[in-house]
């Protein structure tokens, strides 16, 4: 019975891990770019009290032996890097990865962060930025009096000054991929860093060699799927609810014990 209590007790403590990852998702469903977790769980040690396939006798074996499991655990949680809906906005510095790739963003400390949210802005100097103000990588300056701004959908950034119809060319956004995005860092402000998991960047040209190609005007909405989202809430609820009447059956089996040994 108290071993009984202590399985039920992770049972408990994973599905309260899983009720935390769903309301992280359902939280972020309106978040641009947000790409949303799976919590993954295995099972603990065994403790093996008869071994399979041990001698019974001189002709026979065990079929299947005494195994008791201890209980379960939260091995990981998984980014799921599926590409959600895109929603335009009409806004020429909101821009879209319509399939793979990340934008490149330049930290204050001199490292590289990515990130699937495009809502750029420009700073005081013209640089494109994002929400937080850092530029992207590579910096793009927006000169003044520019009267339209195009972006193309494989990177090209060109510029129509006011009063010149002929539009300069201000450089290029590339995009990087990585070869596991799900082993990417979680920095939160819709920001990925490199770990060794998600291997190193590879950069490329939007639309080509399998890079998504660039939307200008439209943002990438969170991957998030509410129904399945709320449909997971009752699933998790449920399983917390089998756990909690595990620790209640074994504690009234103690309290007969006590009670009348």
């Amino acid at each position: 019975m108290l071993r009984a209590l202590w399985v039920s007790k992770t049972g408990l403590e994973a599905q309260d891990l899983a009720l935390t990852t769903v309301s992280n998702n359902l939280a972020n469903v309106s978040t641009t770019g947000f790409k949303k977790d799976r919590p993954v769980f295995e099972d603990l040690l065994y403790q093996i009290e008869r071994q399979p396939g041990a001698n019974s006798s001189a002709d026979s074996r065990l079929p299947s032996g005494l195994q008791l499991g201890s209980g379960v655990r939260t091995a990981g949680t998984q980014k799921v890097f599926t590409t959600g809906s895109l929603q335009l906005t009409d806004q020429p510095l909101d821009v879209a990865i319509n399939g793979r790739g990340f934008f490149q963003i330049a930290m204050p400390d001199g490292t590289i962060s990515y990130t699937r949210d495009g809502t750029f802005h420009l700073n005081d100097e013209g640089v494109v930025v994002n929400v937080n103000g850092y530029p992207l990588e590579p910096q793009i300056t927006v000169p003044e009096q520019t009267s339209n701004l195009t972006i193309s959908t494989d990177g090209i950034v060109q510029a129509t000054i006011t009063g010149d119809p002929t539009p300069i060319d201000l450089g290029q956004i590339e995009t990087v991929d990585f070869i596991n995005p799900a082993g990417l860092q979680a920095l939160g402000g819709n920001l990925f860093q490199e770990t060794a998991a998600s291997g190193a960047p590879q950069a490329g040209v939007p639309s080509e060699a399998g890079f998504g190609a660039l939307q200008q005007g439209a943002l990438e909405n969170s991957n998030v799927e509410v129904v399945e989202e709320l449909v997971k809430m009752i699933t998790v609820q449920r399983s917390y609810e089998m756990n909690s009447k595990v620790v209640s059956a074994a504690d009234q089996m103690l309290q007969f014990l006590t009670q009348n040994v």
